[in-house]
This record gives structure tokens, sequence and C-alpha cells, in this order.
């Protein structure tokens, strides 16, 4: 008989800044927006940096119009789990590489904001292991963004960049990837589930685009919560892949 995977440890939360850095607009809401409502609660603060603005993400949509739409959205959803500084980077979205350029760009965001944490989303090939594949630009992201936090320490990676009191930054601790099928970590969200789902109820115009537009956002991260609480001995967990970076 195989068995299931094991407990997961609870990630530190002895930090008081962190940079979550994802591919789209509702990729937060798809799994960490719980945790980040838990801690904006204690008093933290995490700014969200989107690479794109996922005007590629509604199929009826034009893509300019989606643009402002899914900005307006992302915005109104940061607000309900308490954060307020919500930065676009505005490239092109279902394009996106992973490479020189990716890597720039997320370094300066990295340098300029300095968080100790760094979020990002599952930028693994699957998100189960095994049959359910991840998109390209969840992973090019998730990889630019391993590289892009070791960059923003080397003073001569990207140097243009420190200009106007810019300075290195090699203060992120750890990466953490929400949902990967690798996690080994979590964070107990039962208190705040219930803002994750209003959050992700928030990308409105997106999900009556999915599907038959029967999507129900409560229903889809019971699905998810459910497991990972389970292996912290909780009702509702988010569950991450750590990288640690205080081990350089």
């Amino acid at each position: 008989m195989t068995e299931g995977p094991g407990p997961l440890e609870p990630v530190t939360e002895q930090w008081q800044r962190a940079l979550a850095i994802v591919a789209h607009p509702d990729d937060l809401e798809f799994g960490a927006a719980a945790a980040v409502a838990r801690w904006t609660a204690q008093g933290k603060h995490v700014v969200y940096c989107l690479v794109t603005s996922g005007e590629a993400g509604i199929d009826g949509m034009p893509p300019t119009r989606a643009r402002q739409v899914r900005e307006q959205e992302q915005r109104a959803s940061a607000a309900l789990v308490g954060v307020d500084t919500v930065e676009f980077l505005g490239l092109p979205d279902g394009i996106l590489e992973y490479g020189v350029p990716l890597r720039r760009e997320l370094a300066a965001v990295v340098r300029r904001h300095r968080p100790e944490i760094v979020i990002t989303n599952n930028f693994r090939d699957t998100w189960d292991g095994a049959y359910a594949l991840n998109q390209a630009d969840h992973i090019a992201t998730g990889r630019a963004v391993l590289d892009a936090v070791r960059d923003a320490g080397n003073r001569w990676i990207f140097p243009e960049q420190l200009a106007d009191g810019v300075e290195p930054w090699g203060g992120v601790r750890q990466v953490w990837a929400a949902s990967s099928p690798l996690a080994a970590h979590g964070v107990d969200v039962t208190d705040t589930f219930d803002r994750g789902v209003a959050s992700l109820r928030a990308h409105d115009a997106y999900l009556a685009g999915l599907g038959d537009g029967s999507f129900d956002a409560e229903e889809f991260l019971e699905g998810l919560g459910r497991p990972a609480g389970a292996r912290l001995g909780a009702r509702y967990g988010t569950a991450f892949e750590v990288f640690h970076f205080d081990l350089w």
C-alpha cells in the first residue's frame, strides 16, 4: 500500500517584509491569498508584483480591455487580504521566456522592495507531480525568481540598476513556491480561509470565462486547503516548497 504525503513543517513566520512575484493576476488567489491574509493580520508587510497583466486570459475580451479589467480586479483582490502595494511589470501575457531579460526585471523589483521572504507560484512541470501540466508563464517566472533573488545580492550583476540610492539586496532568506507538488512546508489558514475565497471571487470577469461559467471559488480552494490542512493538523492549510537562501 502506497503511503500518502507526510506532514508539512510550518514555515517560519519570523519576518516582516515579503514580496510576492507571480506571472498573472489571480495566480496568488488560486491558493496563497489566505496565507497572505494571515500574515498581514500579524502586521507583516506584503507587496504584490505581477509580471503580466493577464491580458490574454479572457477569450471573449480584447487584450487592451482585459488588461484594464484584470489589473482592477487584482488590486481589489489584494486589498481584501491586506495588500495595498500592487505592481504590474507589463510583460506580454502567455509568452514569457526564462532568461536574462526576465531575471533583470525581477532583480530590480527585489532590490527596490528588499524583502526577507519572496513568494511565487509552483513552477514545476506539473501541479500534481504526474499529469496536470503547469503553464509556461508560471514555469518561466518561478525559475527566474530563484535566479533574480541571487542576482539582486550581487553588485556586479545588472550594475546599471544601482543608481539613485538603489543598493544590492542579499537579505532574502527563503523563496516559497505555493502549491508545488514537492511542498514540504505549509501554514494554517483556517482563520483566514474565507478572506482567501473572497480574494479569488474578486476576479469576477476572469472566473466568468472559465469553462461553462460555473466555477465555484470556495469549492476549488477547499480542494486545495483541506489536504494541506490535514498535513498540518488543521482544517485548512497552504502548502509551499521552500528554497533556502540564508544558507549561502
